[in-house]
């Protein structure tokens, strides 16, 4: 669970770097795209579905869609 201060340098990363959160969902999403094309035997078809199923949760909360727990 994140604590108040990493939420807090999480928001300032998304407004200093990306403008706003859905900005990041954007880019985050278009890095899950890219993980189609990675060529074969790069990365095991596991990882690259964890990694693409840990892209899609961090969007959906960028969005609104998904709310972490306190």
């Amino acid at each position: 669970m994140l604590t108040k201060n990493q939420l807090d340098e999480l928001s300032k990363i998304i407004e200093d770097q990306y403008g706003s959160a859905e900005t990041l969902a954007n880019w985050l999403d278009l890095a899950v795209e890219m993980l189609f094309y990675v060529e074969e035997d790069t990365f095991s078809r596991v990882e690259l579905q964890e990694v693409a199923t840990a892209i899609r949760r961090v969007v959906r909360v960028l969005r609104g869609i998904d709310r972490i727990s306190p």
